[in-house]
């Protein structure tokens, strides 16, 4: 496992991290145990860069709390990032209220700090942009938790080129995370403002939500409370058009006795050296699976082979109606 630098403000971790949303949230009942063991699994085989969220513990710290008992033992040798910016008051609403005042900046800091049973936070994301709070305030805020020491590196989630010009004259953005993988592409038109700052790329749902691993079932055949009963790629229709590209795609990751999961990250990994994708998995197992993708170059005769397989990305939003974010 090797190393890359996201951003210019010295922020160096492993070449794939791991997204810890999917250990307490969005698919169906979570295992503490297992995501532990995974975790510290992943930090066996090298993966230095952890993310969780506020959100992830939908307000009760669960999330962020599984984290810190994980790396507990090796703190000082991984990067922690966590996020903030959502109200979490209102249940029904979970998700989709914003709240990037400065006060609940500050109050989420606090609580991470705790629950993650550490003195600061390596990465701090804005989880979404505020509409009702400038960009400004947001960096500013963030700027002051960086000189009192309780945070080391800011960064956007989701975010559009205007905001992260303003973000990033307030206070260095090192880091963009954004949705990316074979099935969607739309982040790569932000590429440009990204190289022109020196902000790095992390990609959140590297492997389509669980779909390119090859193990997708129908929407419905899921748990009740799994996000994949409602995501539209998940839907008739869609669905169909994206097992056959899998498939496709598995049998192009076979000639190289890989599997489609570590084809999907090699890709990611050759779009450029600023790009670090997170895969998040509740298996030790599938941890090993992924960190090897690592080790698989792609060729130019392959990458051109992924590209008339899914030249566009995959079929169906990203999200369902509503819940897509707007870049500005």
């Amino acid at each position: 496992m090797r190393n890359r630098t996201l951003g210019s403000q010295g922020l160096e971790v492993s070449e794939i991290g791991y997204g810890t949303m999917g250990l307490t949230m969005a698919y169906g009942p979570g295992d503490t145990e297992k995501g532990v063991e995974a975790i510290r699994r992943a930090h066996d085989l090298g993966v230095t860069f952890f993310d969780t969220a506020e959100l992830y513990g939908m307000g009760t710290g669960s999330n962020e709390t599984l984290v810190g008992q994980a790396v507990r033992g090796f703190r000082d040798e991984v990067v922690l990032a966590t996020k903030f910016g959502f109200d979490l008051s209102v249940p029904e609403r979970l998700g989709t209220a914003f709240d990037s005042t400065p006060a609940n900046i500050r109050k989420v800091a606090d609580n991470s700090l705790r629950y993650l049973g550490v003195d600061h936070i390596d990465v701090f994301y804005q989880h979404r942009v505020d509409p009702d709070v400038p960009i400004e305030e947001v960096a500013g805020t963030v700027k002051e938790l960086i000189d009192a020491g309780k945070v080391k590196y800011f960064g956007l989630s989701e975010a559009g080129p205007e905001t992260l010009r303003r973000a990033h004259a307030v206070q260095p953005v090192s880091v963009l995370q954004s949705e990316y993988s074979l099935f969607e592409r739309d982040v790569e038109q932000l590429f440009p403002v990204l190289d022109e700052l020196g902000i790095g790329f992390v990609a959140y749902s590297p492997l389509g939500r669980g779909f390119i691993t090859g193990t997708a079932k129908p929407a419905g055949q899921y748990d009740a409370t799994d996000m994949r009963n409602s995501d539209p790629r998940w839907q008739p229709g869609n669905f169909e058009q994206n097992v056959d590209a899998v498939r496709r795609l598995e049998d192009l990751a076979a000639g190289r006795r890989a599997t489609v999961s570590q084809l999907a990250l090699a890709w990611l990994l050759a779009q450029g050296e600023h790009v670090v994708p997170i895969p998040g998995t509740r298996s030790p197992e599938r941890v090993e699976e992924n960190t090897r993708a690592v080790d698989l170059t792609l060729t130019e005769a392959e990458l051109a082979a992924i590209a008339e397989i899914l030249p566009h990305g995959g079929f169906g939003a990203r999200y369902a109606s509503g819940l897509t974010p707007t870049w500005i």
